[in-house]
């Protein structure tokens, strides 16, 4: 008796005890740093694609002014250009190791840098937000020319200029992101000249408050919220010119009826041809739980992509990197909010140097430096041969990966599409219907029909003349014993 109540006494103490302790992790962060989502949108652990290969302060890198709040991390060729917003500065660093980056010098005397881009001719255009400018300096850092306020009608005159995320292409035009200024990315020619708006976002809106609104008072629609544009929070210019572009204000709504648009991918035209055939909409998280005080959807802060046309897209709410191939499928999920290695306080900006990913911390003034692991390489190793025509070898590569991770939906569609294009259509489609992926079962069986027809062209030859023949023949052979009995019995 007396061991039965030591028991019990002993779990209401436990019980107590883990009922004190704070619960701030978010429940993924309980079973796997790394995770993946399945075809049913069910949680699945997924080995390491990255791994933490340094975490670099302001102590590190031997400033003696650390960093405060910076904004913006760029990488051109093997430098780092840090927008060290707060101190006014850019901070520029070179990698010199695997892990390892060195100070190069530091560029003062800039007024609120917060975001910088260069040219392929060397020039360096550098967005101050409180100078209320996009300036552009020579290679050397001597100024050029600035880029002010557009010259818009549309444009309250009351509103300030504020850009903060900026991009260039070949031809030195530019493409900035504003505060305040919800009409798309604003462009400007080479010259400076202001060109127009590209890309603004759909209207969305409800019914019945746009309904409200045509009935309503002029005083009550000035109270109302009005339908404009969603205003972009960053961008990012691939190696072919498409340009790549982010917010972070989606709504539980549009998260919930699947129709937030969160990152689009924009032509020269400004269209949206972002491919979107992943099993769910391109938004990072699935479920907006409360872990670690964190609630609402992820807010895609900044993004990057790699040659091989995969992109990671930074969330600021959780501290987490959502990488999407592109086919709009979810390659991987990493990070969180902690104060460990490959967590953040407050992620602001990602880039990439080859494979390799930099984080930058606003809060802490740290860069963190992602390098692959043995399974990102197989993952990256499969969609480059893919690229390449390599399909059997594409192949092999999925095959190893699905050894390490056997729940991983895009190795099985991976698979597929290698066996698809190498002609074996059967095979394919049974890698396909596995992962449910209906429009590639789709290609696969169209052409696994058309396939079987040319095989047995001369045996469905065969059976249609014999469908015709065979019964003309009987009909034939019918005719001619009526004839044949006919013609005895009028003999007679």
């Amino acid at each position: 008796m007396k061991k039965i109540i030591t028991k019990c006494v002993a779990l209401m103490m436990c019980t107590m005890f883990l009922l004190l302790i704070p619960c701030s992790v978010d429940a993924h962060a309980d079973s796997s740093y790394s995770y993946n989502y399945d075809y049913w949108g069910e949680f699945t652990d997924s080995p390491d694609m990255y791994s933490v290969a340094a975490v670099v302060t302001s102590k590190d890198l031997g400033l003696d002014v650390d960093m405060l709040t910076p904004q913006s991390i760029s990488v051109y060729g093997n430098l780092i250009y840090v927008c060290d917003t707060s101190n006014g500065r850019i901070v520029i660093l070179e990698r010199v190791g695997k892990a390892e980056l060195k100070l190069v010098e530091v560029r003062e005397g800039f007024n609120g840098p917060y975001d910088l881009a260069i040219s392929e001719d060397g020039n360096i255009f550098i967005a101050e937000k409180t100078g209320e400018r996009i300036v552009k300096l020579d290679s050397n850092w001597n100024y050029l020319m600035e880029f002010t306020m557009p010259d818009d009608p549309s444009i309250d005159e009351k509103t300030a200029f504020n850009p903060s995320k900026i991009a260039v292409d070949t031809a030195e035009r530019v493409y900035c992101v504003a505060e305040n200024i919800n009409k798309g990315l604003i462009k400007y020619e080479s010259d400076g000249s202001f060109s127009g708006f590209i890309g603004a976002t759909p209207v969305t809106y409800n019914f019945w408050d746009w309904l409200w609104k045509k009935f309503a008072s002029q005083e009550q629609r000035e109270k109302m919220v009005n339908f404009v544009p969603t205003q972009y929070d960053n961008l990012y210019m691939d190696r072919e010119g498409f340009i790549y572009v982010c917010t972070s204000k989606p709504t539980e709504e549009d998260i919930k009826a699947e129709t937030a648009d969160v990152v689009r991918k924009l032509n020269l035209l400004g269209s949206d041809i972002l491919v979107r055939n992943g099993s769910y909409p391109i938004y990072g998280d699935l479920y907006m739980g409360t872990g670690g005080k964190k609630t609402g959807p992820s807010q895609f802060k900044d993004m990057t992509t790699l040659d091989n046309d995969i992109y990671f897209c930074l969330d600021n709410n959780r501290g987490r990197l959502f990488g999407y191939d592109d086919q709009g499928h979810l390659v991987c999920v990493f990070g969180g909010v902690g104060n460990m290695d490959g967590y953040f306080n407050s992620a602001i900006s990602i880039d990439h140097m080859g494979k390799d990913l930099f984080v930058l911390d606003e809060r802490d003034g740290a860069i963190t430096i992602f390098t692959t692991t043995e399974y990102g390489d197989l993952i990256y190793s499969a969609v480059d041969q893919f690229d390449l025509g390599e399909y059997d070898a594409s192949e092999k590569s999925w095959r190893q990966v699905m050894e390490l991770n056997g729940n991983y939906d895009l190795a099985y569609i991976g698979i597929g599409r290698s066996l698809l294009r190498q002609k074996k259509y059967k095979e394919a489609m049974e890698y396909f219907e596995l992962k449910h992926d209906a429009d590639n079962y789709s290609k696969a069986f169209k052409q696994y029909r058309k396939q079987w027809v040319e095989e047995h062209i001369v045996l469905i030859v065969i059976i249609v003349l014999a469908l015709f023949l065979i019964p003309m023949g009987i009909g034939r052979l019918k005719f001619i014993k009526h004839e044949i009995d006919t013609a005895d019995i009028f003999q007679l």
